[in-house]
């Protein structure tokens, strides 16, 4: 029997093209790197992301799962990238306001996005003084393939 609040994340099922942009790190401005992500239940408690971006250079392939913690009322996400870079985020989702976020030591991140039916509009941020000022990393627009 499916989680009551992680049967809220169900509108993210699905296989979504992923489109990359606005990025800091990119060469020349504005460039995108397209791919596609695939989000789909594993089992009854957990939804799996797996996106693959390909860029001009060489492809990226990262992974997230999503869970909850029943006894801490919150959504918890861990990721995984082919950098070998593990991380975990807390989430929050309304249907509408999709978040993501950490405050490590390293630095802090958060993704922020608008969830539509069809589409996903959401920007990555970090953090290097603790969260007292922000950047923007990239935007990640997801379309419903």
């Amino acid at each position: 029997m499916r989680n009551t609040e992680l049967e809220k994340l169900s509108g993210l099922a699905g296989q979504w093209t992923t489109t990359l942009s606005d990025a800091w790190f990119l060469e020349p401005p504005g460039v995108e790197v397209t791919g596609a992500t695939t989000i789909e239940w594993l089992g009854e408690s957990f939804l799996l992301v797996r996106t693959e971006l390909r860029a001009p250079t060489g492809g990226s392939e990262l992974s997230m799962v999503i869970g909850r913690s029943d006894a801490n009322d919150a959504y918890v996400v861990l990721y995984h990238d082919d950098r070998g870079v593990c991380r975990q985020f807390s989430m929050s989702f309304d249907g509408t306001r999709w978040t993501m976020s950490r405050e490590d030591p390293d630095f802090h991140q958060r993704f922020i996005a608008d969830v539509e039916p069809d589409r996903i509009s959401g920007r990555w941020e970090v953090s290097e003084d603790r969260g007292e000022t922000w950047r923007k990393d990239f935007d990640l627009t997801f379309e419903r393939a």
